[in-house]
């Protein structure tokens, strides 16, 4: 299998403080690749840093081959990296329709892709012209990923799409992402809900103070509670 995106000894300091610590990692084309730790870990830090949000102190991430690091975040995007962000960042002021209409790089909405988003959230065809402000955090975030899949993205990065979220639309959100994957996506996904983690994930990371303490596979990952427990904290309420 291919990798489409590589980190090979990424260092990224944040001021003084030295968060990301020699990360090393792949993710498979057409696979999710889930990113887990506890809270601190470095989670965020990685995403934001492959976005270039933030730059790497050191150390290369390459896209589909071609070096990335040392790119502006517009130029990223325009490779075909989509991103969420935990904050779901959406432009409240504007409409959902101007929210995806911005999202849309490449010209006009695709209307069979807005039919297809509209049936996992329906909302979001009911609060087309309200400002997107004004929709509750659920459907702030269902717009959140709206924006990131109206167009098909080489890569999804995604940070805790469900955290706070009520259980319905947690679902709703999981069976998107399923049909994503179906799709052929390639998605790192950081999650703190280790159900919606079981459910998406091919391949696992697991980090911890800022470097890669874990990977393998997701099912095994699953199935294998001691090692949930010594590598994230889980307790076996989590399983129930």
């Amino acid at each position: 299998m291919t990798d489409l995106l590589k980190l090979s000894g990424v260092h990224t300091h944040i001021g003084r403080y030295h968060i990301l610590q020699g990360i090393d990692l792949a993710v498979t084309q057409g696979q999710t690749t889930m990113l887990l730790g506890r809270n601190g870990a470095g989670k965020t830090t990685t995403l934001r840093t492959i976005m270039g949000l933030w730059q790497a102190s050191r150390g290369e991430i390459s896209l589909a081959g071609e070096r990335i690091e040392s790119r502006a975040t517009p130029d990223i995007a325009r490779l075909g990296v989509g991103y969420v962000p935990e904050s779901m960042a959406v432009f409240s002021d504007l409409t959902v329709k101007e929210n995806l209409v911005l999202a849309a790089r490449d010209g006009p909405l695709d209307d069979s892709q807005l039919e297809w988003i509209f049936g996992f959230f329906p909302a979001l065809r009911r609060f087309w012209l309200s400002r997107a402000g004004s929709l509750s955090g659920g459907q702030k975030q269902m717009l959140s990923i709206a924006r990131a899949i109206i167009e098909p993205r080489k890569l999804l990065l995604i940070d805790e799409p469900t955290k706070g979220l009520a259980p319905a639309i947690v679902m709703a959100l999981i069976e998107c992402l399923k049909e994503i994957k179906r799709k052929g996506a390639t998605i790192l996904l950081v999650e703190q809900n280790f159900f919606a983690a079981r459910e998406l994930g091919d391949n696992v990371l697991v980090m911890d103070n800022g470097t890669i303490v874990h990977r393998g596979d997701m099912a095994a990952l699953a199935s294998d509670v001691p090692l949930q427990e010594r590598l994230l904290g889980l307790s076996l309420e989590t399983h129930q």
